[in-house]
């Protein structure tokens, strides 16, 4: 089952058209990334801080159906998926509140490596239990 995000498009998010400047989604969609893993009993401090191990972004894309205004309410569904025994990506929609229409389609994928030498690393436990936790096969099998 994906994790469900929901948050109020602000001033700030937006261009001087008044819609969601495109590089701003990439930052709601990895406050839904942040998210889930709290809600995953993930502590932040620690996940965003750890020197043994680091997780960057190493794709991100984002396609745009609608546009996005200030005071809309959206809905971002996360849905990780491992890819290898190190990556893993994450595809979010961004949906509409008002008129439960999708917005636009992101994606992200990861890498997990060991922070010292930049070796390729097997994604940690706790990360696999997460990607297992908000994962659409798990409930669809």
């Amino acid at each position: 089952m994906p994790f469900s995000y929901t948050r109020t498009v602000r001033f700030q998010d937006t261009d001087a058209a008044g819609v969601v400047y495109f590089a701003n989604v990439l930052p709601m969609c990895h406050e839904a990334y942040e998210e889930s893993l709290a809600a995953s009993s993930i502590n932040l401090k620690s996940f965003f801080s750890t020197p043994s191990v680091a997780i960057p972004i190493v794709h991100a894309s984002v396609d745009f159906l609608r546009p996005m205004f200030c005071g809309d309410q959206i809905i971002i569904h996360l849905t990780p998926k491992v890819v290898s025994e190190n990556t893993f990506e994450i595809n979010y929609k961004i949906v509409s509140v008002e008129v439960e229409q999708l917005l636009a389609n992101a994606l992200t994928k990861h890498i997990c490596i060991d922070s010292i030498n930049r070796t390729r690393k097997e994604i940690p436990a706790g990360i696999m239990e997460w990607l297992h936790r908000w994962n659409d096969e798990a409930t669809t099998s």
